[in-house]
């Protein structure tokens, strides 16, 4: 990413699903979309692949079943296997229910874990909104300035007909601050 970007700021979240699609068609490299709700559709008219926390929540809900399973057989039929009228020390059918929960339990937290990993969410982060309005009620286009052919004057000529309010350049501190 270049050292300057441009901020697109729109008034309706259609507005900027449809501007960002087109600047995506004529190959500008959008940097981020900010906006104080998610937007069906985004994803895809920014060209984002689709997001992997389905397999993390599928690997650690496994992991939890099979956990689960593998902790009852071993309590009830290796570690304290106890006779209680002739019935099997490894009955699965009584497993299941709890390996249910298990895999839920820990496809949850799992999820919730990788997700707050991946957005760099901690505790104590304090938030720096990109413009003061973009968490509220505003929708905000980052294009990156990387090209040398980018022409501001040629990007606002492309964003006009999708009712932009306000374009503003910034140079982006050290540590990708804007």
């Amino acid at each position: 990413m270049s050292d300057r970007v441009l901020l697109a700021t729109f008034d309706h979240e259609q507005d900027l699903l449809e501007a960002t699609a087109e600047v995506r068609r004529r190959g500008y490299r959008i940097v981020d979309v900010f906006s104080p709700y998610a937007i069906h559709g985004l994803d895809r008219a920014m060209g984002l692949r689709q997001s992997r926390l389905t397999w993390v929540c599928f690997i650690c809900g496994m992991v939890g079943a099979i956990g689960m399973l593998w902790f009852q057989h071993w309590t009830a039929a290796v570690s304290w296997p106890i006779d209680v009228g002739g019935k099997p020390w490894n009955s699965l059918p009584s497993d299941v229910p709890p390996a249910f929960e298990m895999a839920v339990l820990l496809a949850g937290f799992g999820s919730v874990f990788a997700l707050l990993a991946v957005s760099r969410l901690y505790p104590g982060k304090q938030a720096r909104p990109i413009i003061e309005r973009a968490t509220d009620d505003r929708f905000v286009l980052v294009l990156d300035q990387a090209d040398a052919t980018f022409d501001v004057a040629q990007v606002e000529a492309l964003l006009d007909p999708f009712n932009v309010l306000q374009l503003e350049e910034r140079v982006v501190r050290p540590g990708g601050q804007l």
